[in-house]
């Protein structure tokens, strides 16, 4: 049971050290929503959206001044869009569009599930779906996609990881006038996760209820605080204090999570209690590791304090509720915290050092720029590395990056808000095309014959 002294304790985590729950993103079901042709459904998607989220915006700012924890975004994930739309996959951009409208009409930030799992193979109408991707992500404002192309079971669907590196180019290429922001709208994944409730990335599983709530809690700037406060411990009680830090802001996300759920009428699904950085001073993974004794982040020994720091939190958030779900770890965007900014500009940090350390963390290479001219087979090369990482280690993966039309390394991007900004990274310049172009499947490891 949570009491008013469970609230209490929070206050000068969030006045002093950053804490906030960072998302309430609720999940919807759009399978009752097939109609017979696409003009139809999509009416149908606009009218299910607006009458189930209708008070998620309201009730997540009444919770928040009732109990004094800021909550920064409002957000929605629907069932991946490729499944309503396979009768008609052509007009897929058709229910996007609905969908981002119902997402402005309702105060909501984000709208997560425009989306196609073909981690096995491509269907003929997720083929067509894919291709509306670029012109959906640069016409419309708040919606998301994602692609999973990989899993430890199925292996890696290499013709489609081709297929991602053209969309990502097409998609910058679209959206050139605002630094290929459409490339921020979209991830690629091996091992998607149905629960999970941060963008891009959400979609609302085909295993889930028809209305669920989950929660995504942050506390980079909270972790960082202890850890000043134990400046010799060794690791061993270092990992002990985020473990009990972790534990009390997990404490904190249950205790609004299943009040918005009660609220809205829907089911409380999971609290995800990932530490996802803001480019604010103070809101910081790169800081953490850096807290941890590192003189800068990117440095030999990040990684081995990053594998520390995502199982303290993932120890410590298990022991606070019996709904841990998502990504639950450690993010590690570039454009979006601002210590990974900082390292990234004085070269500090590479891409291949990012790529080592996300054997380790929640997620993978995330909000990073390239240059505008990398060849779509480079970027289909880096979401074959990265889905191989996820595949191997049975666990989420993911890229997020975006090739800058015009800009080179050396350059910046700026997309503000939690978006941040991005120095130009250099990415390798030998050819990958020959083996991305052999297509296939990449057969899944011998320990997906587990049952």
């Amino acid at each position: 049971m949570f009491n008013q002294y469970d609230v209490l304790e929070t206050i000068e985590m969030i006045e002093k050290e950053h804490l906030d729950i960072r998302t309430i993103t609720m999940g919807l079901s759009l399978l009752s929503c097939v109609r017979a042709d696409a003009e139809r459904t999509a009416n149908a998607v606009y009218d299910l959206v607006c009458k189930k989220a209708e008070r998620l915006v309201k009730t997540a700012e009444e919770l928040s001044r009732e109990y004094g924890i800021p909550i920064v975004n409002k957000r929605v994930s629907v069932t991946p869009v490729s499944l309503i739309t396979a009768a008609f996959p052509q007009k897929s951009a058709l229910i996007g569009k609905e969908l981002d409208r119902a997402a402005k009409e309702l105060g909501i930030d984000f709208l997560g599930g425009y989306s196609a799992l073909v981690h096995k193979g491509t269907a003929a109408y997720e083929a067509e779906f894919l291709k509306t991707i670029p012109e959906v992500l640069s016409t419309t404002e708040r919606l998301c996609s994602s692609v999973n192309v990989g899993s430890s079971r199925s292996g890696i669907n290499m013709d489609a990881v081709k297929t991602m590196g053209e969309i990502v180019k097409e998609t910058a290429a679209l959206t050139k006038d605002c630094g290929g922001i459409g490339c921020a709208k979209l991830v690629v994944f091996c091992n998607a996760v149905e629960d999970n409730p941060f963008m891009a990335g959400a979609f609302h599983g085909v295993g889930e209820g028809d209305t669920v709530v989950n929660v995504g809690v942050s506390g980079p700037g909270v972790v960082q605080h202890a850890l000043k406060a134990v400046p010799s411990a060794d690791l061993t009680d270092a990992a002990e204090t985020i473990k009990r830090t972790a534990f009390k802001i997990t404490r904190a996300g249950q205790l609004i999570a299943k009040e918005a759920a009660k609220r809205l009428s829907a089911r409380f699904g999971i609290v995800d209690l990932s530490l996802a950085p803001t480019p604010a001073r103070g809101d910081s993974v790169a800081h953490i590791l850096e807290e941890l004794g590192l003189e800068v982040v990117g440095c030999h020994g990040t990684t081995a304090a990053l594998a520390m720091l995502n199982d303290a939190v993932k120890k410590g958030g298990v022991m606070a509720s019996s709904r841990v779900g998502g990504l639950s770890g450690a993010f590690i965007p570039v454009s979006e915290d601002i210590g990974m900014i900082e390292s990234a500009e004085a070269g500090k940090i590479t891409i291949d050092k990012l790529e080592a350390m996300t054997c380790v963390c929640s997620v993978g290479l995330d909000m990073i720029a390239i240059p505008g001219d990398t060849p779509a087979t480079t970027i289909s090369a880096i979401i074959a590395d990265e889905a191989a990482i996820g595949m191997i280690n049975n666990k989420t993966t993911a890229v997020r990056v975006i090739p800058v039309p015009d800009k080179k390394v050396g350059d910046e991007v700026s997309f503000g808000g939690l978006l941040g900004r991005a120095p130009i990274m250099p990415v390798h310049t030998g050819d990958a095309g020959k083996f991305i172009c052999r297509g296939g499947l990449i057969p899944a490891p011998i320990h997906s014959f587990k049952n």
